[in-house]
């Protein structure tokens, strides 16, 4: 593949991605909100390769940034959901893209849905929850409490979050499996 068909491939997925990231589903609470801009990432992954799936990734971000921005919300938000998109997208990378059967699909998707829970619960301690106390005036531990918002709210909806991805990126592959089979490296 070319190096212009391949960024070309890239900026569609970028695109896609960000148009995607604009459709949030909420899902628990208000402020946790599902988005598909994941499948073009992890299209990327496997029509070309790891290093172009964080391009898009990275791109979609910028779009972001740039074009949606909401303030204090996008500011904290962004960084974390590169982060975890990063994780779950590793995993896949290492688990599954070398030998895509259902099996390895399923630890992929297990591994990778863990890991964004583990990421998410982390980044929330120590990043997103002092943050938006201190410049949002949203004081986690003194709404919901720590301990409770972490179990009853983070980890449940990330663990939704991840199976949700990876099925319906399992559909999404499977029906463009034809077309899929010209592009993948």
């Amino acid at each position: 593949m070319t190096n212009t068909r391949k960024l070309a491939i890239v900026a569609v997925l970028s695109a896609l991605s960000f148009l995607l990231m604009l459709y949030e589903i909420p899902l628990i609470t208000e402020f946790l909100k599902l988005d598909f801009s994941i499948i073009p990432i992890l299209l990327a992954l496997v029509v070309l390769d790891f290093k172009s799936s964080m391009a898009v990734l990275l791109i979609r971000s910028a779009l972001k940034l740039a074009l949606n921005n909401h303030g204090i919300g996008t500011l904290i938000g962004l960084p974390m959901n590169i982060l975890a998109v990063t994780v779950f997208v590793s995993a896949f990378a290492l688990l599954w893209k070398k030998r895509k059967s259902l099996s390895d699909y399923v630890k992929a998707s297990l591994v990778a849905t863990l890991g964004l829970t583990v990421t998410m619960i982390v980044l929330n301690v120590i990043y997103a929850v002092p943050l938006f106390a201190r410049f949002a005036n949203f004081d986690i531990n003194k709404t919901y409490g720590l301990s409770k918002y972490l179990l009853t709210m983070i980890v449940p909806f990330n663990l939704l979050e991840g199976v949700i991805w990876a099925v319906v990126f399992w559909l999404i592959y499977t029906l463009l499996q034809p077309v899929l089979k010209r592009y993948e490296k």
